[in-house]
């Protein structure tokens, strides 16, 4: 399935090796022009990079569509304001 605005995503089973349990690897294919514009945006601010934009946008939709968990919340927060320590706890952030 691959179209200009097909999201072929794959999500593996939650990580416990490397002690970041409740951390799923996300894949998916987005269009060129998506990509291009993420990575615009990571090199115009470098305080960001893939995952916290993807982990923004992703709880971002989510949260302003009505989503009621706490977690996804606290996530959003989390990526919207990285200096406030309390909303990282339990954020599942992905590495830097």
């Amino acid at each position: 399935m691959h179209s200009d605005s097909a999201v072929d995503a794959s999500i593996d089973e939650p990580s416990t090796d490397d002690g970041a349990t409740g951390v799923v690897s996300l894949r998916a294919d987005v269009p060129a022009g998506l990509l291009a514009s993420m990575q615009a945006f990571i090199e115009r601010h470098p305080n960001w990079d893939q995952y916290r934009l993807v982990q923004a946008a992703l709880a971002g939709y989510l949260v302003q569509n009505g989503t009621c968990s706490r977690e996804v919340t606290r996530c959003y927060l989390a990526n919207l304001f990285p200096g406030q320590r309390r909303f990282n706890a339990g954020s599942g952030a992905g590495p830097n």
